[in-house]
């Protein structure tokens, strides 16, 4: 990291304790320092979005309860998120421990505040003066920010709670300087809102989700799944909810699981292996990220097929299936992790333990 010069701010005579805020024609060299260590850390923020994924679903505990929808949580489990948040942000960071805030960052003390709705960051009486990292994410939506704010009592909202916590003015919330952004825009506006991981029970159809469901063996719930959530990216933590079930990862896997299952309708479902990451971008899906897998059903190539993109297995050109292709016996997938274009993977089939 490049060596920052970090301003550590006097203390203010009129309130002890209390940072001095600096005069606003000049920068805060120390946000600007917090800002480039935390994007030294995670430059495009999804390590930053996964924590967050992580953590909603560490809320919901899918595999014990079966939900999938923050608005299922007690209260008490949603007053829980932010300290959560802050944990989970500062084991994946390592952020030091903060003196008289949360954590340590490039010499600097700064607070963790979480909030599910945008702009409901609650603010304690000692973190003014503070810097604060403001995250927020919306499960519903599938979006989160986050962004870092020197604390000012002008710039809160008048009404305390009941312990003694302010909350930022909307018109001062162009004050925040944001981490990431996906695109220009103004601060605050929803280029500074990134997409989080989709929750994809949450989004799919009910009527899908309810078929998916259905079934009493987790195993043919995981097969409802892969079937009805084609081409879309399905974490462990959502395989887990379905299946519920300690052996989870088993019942996707070839030898038994879905993948032997779906495979007498062509449905390939791939890991996080690059030979498998190299098939879903052959063949124009989405590309499973770490703990992720997407579903396609294809079939053989032949003449109606022309212009679709392809992928070669089993010595076969294959394409995703239309609504008008009849259901056919797939090919075997690659097992191991060979980044190589798919045709020289596929020369080794996948086993009982592929991905």
């Amino acid at each position: 990291m490049k060596a920052l010069t970090v301003m550590h701010l006097p203390e203010d005579p009129a309130v002890p304790g209390v940072p001095a805020i600096p005069d606003d024609s000049a920068p805060d060299l120390e946000i600007c320092a917090v800002r480039e260590d935390i994007l030294q850390l995670d430059p495009t923020g999804d390590r930053f979005s996964a924590v967050l994924r992580e953590t909603i679903d560490q809320l919901l505990d899918g595999e014990t309860t079966g939900r999938y929808d923050w608005k299922t949580l007690l209260k008490t489990e949603k007053t829980h998120a932010g300290t959560l948040v802050e944990i989970n942000l500062q084991r994946r960071f390592r952020f030091g421990d903060g003196v008289s805030m949360d954590y340590r960052i490039a010499g600097v003390d700064v607070d963790c505040k979480f909030s599910q709705q945008f702009g409901g960051w609650m603010i304690p009486p000692e973190a003014l003066g503070h810097i604060c990292l403001l995250v927020w994410a919306d499960d519903s939506r599938s979006l989160w920010s986050a962004g870092l704010l020197r604390v000012r009592r002008e710039w809160l909202n008048g009404g305390n709670n009941r312990d003694l916590k302010l909350t930022l003015s909307a018109k001062h919330r162009d004050k925040i300087h944001w981490l990431w952004q996906r695109g220009p825009g103004q601060p605050g506006t929803a280029a500074y809102h990134l997409d989080l991981p989709e929750n994809v029970l949450l989004h799919m159809d009910p009527a899908d989700r309810a078929a998916v469901f259905a079934p009493a063996s987790g195993q043919a719930r995981l097969n409802e799944l892969f079937r009805r959530a084609r081409g879309r990216r399905i974490g462990r933590n959502v395989v887990r909810t379905v299946a519920q079930q300690k052996d989870y990862m088993k019942r996707v896997r070839g030898n038994g699981g879905s993948r032997s299952a779906l495979r007498a309708e062509g449905i390939l479902i791939m890991g996080d292996y690059a030979s498998h990451q190299g098939i879903a971008s052959e063949l124009g899906v989405p590309v499973p990220r770490e703990g992720e897998f997407v579903s396609a059903r294809v079939v053989m190539a032949g003449a109606r097929h022309a212009g679709r993109p392809q992928v070669e297995l089993d010595g076969t050109a294959w394409v995703l299936a239309g609504p008008e292709d009849p259901h056919e016996p797939g090919p075997l997938l690659p097992r191991t992790s060979i980044a190589a274009q798919p045709s020289v993977a596929a020369k080794t089939p996948e086993g009982a333990d592929a991905p």
